[in-house]
C-alpha cells in the first residue's frame, strides 16, 4: 500500500515538473528568469513574451493536463465496464459523432471566421457527440449485455464515418484541408476565456467518475457477482456512459479527436501498480494522464523553433508500444 501512495505521489510530482517544463519551453525561445518575471507582474525585455506565456503556454497547458485525465479515465471505465482492454473513448462512436458535427460546419460553413466560426465548431462538436450519446443510453436501456451495447456503438462510430466521407467528397480542398488539420488534434484551441467552463465541466465529470469507484470495483467481479452485491447494473452502466459521454465531447469539442491517450494510459497505471482496485487505480489514471498529455504537448514543439508536430503524431508513439505489449501479454 506503502509502494502505491509513493507511485501516486510520483505521478502529481509528475505533473508539476512538466507543468512548468510547458511553460518554459516553447517554439519561441524565452529565458527561464523571463518567465519567472512574468508570472510576479514584472516588465521583461519584450512584451511579446508575456503575451505568449499567459495568453498561449498556460491555457495549453492547462487544456493539456485536463484533457489528459478525462480521456485518462474515460478509457479505463470503458475498459471495466465492457472488461475488455481495447476500449476507449473513441469506441462507442461518441468521438465520430463530434467528428461529424464539426465535419458539418468546417466543410460548409460558408464565409463564417473569427470567434463565432470557433464558437460554431464547439457546440457542432457537442451536439453531434451527445445526440450518439443519447443513441448509445437508448439502446443500453434496451439491451442487458454489454458485448451487444459495444457492438452498436462501433457501429454507430462506422455510420459517422461514413457521413463525414459524404460530406469530404463534395467539399472544396481547403475546407477538407482544414478538417483534417482539426483531425489530428491539439490543446491549443482553447482560449483564457473558455478555460473556466472547460474546466468546470471536466471537474464535474472527474468527480462523478470518483463517485463511480464502488460499482466498478463490482463490475471486475462480473455482472452477476454485482448483481448479488445490490449494484443496479443497468442504471450504474448508463452513469457510466453518460460520465465518458460528457468528458469525451468536452475533450472533442475543444482539442480535436485525441487518440490513444484514452486508450494507453489505463494500462500504464494498471502494470504500474499491479492492481485494478479502482480506490488507487483511478485516481492514479487520472493524475498519470494528465502528466502523460503534458509530456505529449511537449513532444510535439519541434526543437530549434522549427515548428510544431500534430498532436496525434505524437500520441500513438507512446501509445501504440503499450497496447502493443498488452496484446502480447494478455492471458
Amino acid at each position: 500500500m506503502k509502494r502505491k501512495g509513493m507511485i501516486c505521489a510520483g505521478f502529481a510530482f509528475a505533473i508539476v515538473i512538466l507543468f512548468f517544463c510547458n511553460l518554459f519551453y516553447g517554439t519561441v525561445s524565452i529565458p527561464a528568469s523571463a518567465v519567472v518575471d512574468i508570472f510576479f507582474g514584472k516588465e521583461v525585455e519584450k512584451s511579446v513574451w508575456a503575451d505568449i506565456v499567459l495568453q498561449s503556454r498556460l491555457p495549453q497547458a492547462i487544456t493539456a493536463l485536463f484533457a489528459g485525465s478525462a480521456l485518462a479515465v474515460s478509457g479505463l471505465m470503458l475498459q471495466t465496464l465492457f472488461r475488455n482492454p481495447l476500449a476507449g473513448p473513441s469506441i462507442l462512436g461518441i468521438s465520430n459523432g463530434a467528428n461529424l458535427g464539426v465535419a458539418i460546419v468546417m466543410l460548409y460553413a460558408g464565409e463564417m471566421s473569427g470567434l463565432s466560426y470557433h464558437l460554431s465548431i464547439v457546440f457542432s462538436a457537442f451536439t453531434g457527440a451527445f445526440l450518439v450519446l443519447l443513441l448509445i443510453l437508448y439502446f443500453s436501456a434496451k439491451i442487458k449485455n454489454n458485448v451487444l451495447v459495444l457492438i452498436i456503438g462501433i457501429m454507430v462510430g462506422y455510420l459517422a464515418s461514413s457521413g463525414i466521407s459524404i460530406l469530404n467528397a463534395y467539399a472544396s480542398s481547403d475546407n477538407v484541408r482544414a478538417y483534417v488539420l482539426w483531425g489530428m488534434g491539439n490543446f491549443s484551441s482553447v482560449h483564457s476565456a473558455q478555460l473556466p467552463f472547460y474546466i468546470i465541466s471536466i471537474l464535474f465529470g472527474l468527480l462523478c467518475s470518483i463517485l463511480l469507484i464502488k460499482p466498478l470495483n463490482a463490475l471486475l467481479l462480473g455482472e452477476n457477482y454485482a448483481a448479488n452485491l445490490g449494484v443496479g447494473i443497468k442504471a450504474n452502466r448508463i452513469y457510466i456512459l453518460l460520465t465518458t459521454g460528457l468528458l469525451t465531447a468536452i475533450v472533442t469539442a475543444f482539442c480535436g479527436p485525441v487518440s490513444f491517450l484514452g486508450l494507453a494510459v489505463p494500462h500504464i497505471a494498471r502494470m504500474t501498480l499491479r492492481t485494478s482496485n479502482q480506490k488507487l487505480l483511478l485516481p492514479a489514471t487520472i493524475l498519470l494522464g494528465a502528466a502523460i498529455a503534458l509530456l505529449c504537448n511537449m513532444l510535439t514543439i519541434i526543437p530549434f523553433g522549427k515548428g510544431l508536430l500534430p498532436l496525434n503524431a505524437v500520441t500513438p508513439l507512446l501509445g501504440a508500444p503499450v497496447i502493443i505489449y498488452v496484446i502480447l501479454n494478455k492471458k
